[in-house]
């Protein structure tokens, strides 16, 4: 059973950055494409950031690009979400997600999902 587990969110003021880690067990992070998404009060769960497999490519919303960079560590089972020049709409619950199949900016193309770690910034 692959399970993902997501830390080092928090609250922080505007301008702040944070560094979001997830850690994948059950399975080696390397036969996933790797994503994070996030879910603020009252809205759907969107996409944020995704990294393929071979680290090749990289999506990112519009609205993070510049500000956000995803990695993965594939050595220690890793991915890490780095956010940067934060803002209070970047408010939300992030979660980590992978995918057995390919790259993906849809809810649908992950397979497994962590819990969400929430990420609090005020103005």
């Amino acid at each position: 059973q692959v399970q993902l587990v997501e830390s080092g969110g928090g609250l922080v003021q505007a301008g702040d950055s944070l560094r979001l880690s997830c850690v994948v067990s059950g399975r080696a992070s390397t036969g996933y494409a790797m994503g994070w998404f996030r879910q603020s009060l009252g809205k759907e769960r969107e996409f944020v950031a995704a990294v393929s497999r071979t680290r090749d490519d990289r999506y990112y919303k519009d609205s993070v690009k510049g500000r956000f960079t995803i990695s993965r560590d594939d050595a220690n089972n890793r991915v890490f979400l780095q956010m940067d020049r934060l803002k209070p709409e970047d408010t939300a619950v992030y979660y980590c997600a992978a995918a057995d199949t390919y790259l993906s900016r849809q809810r649908a193309g992950y397979d497994y999902w962590g819990k969400g770690i929430l990420v609090t910034v005020s103005s």
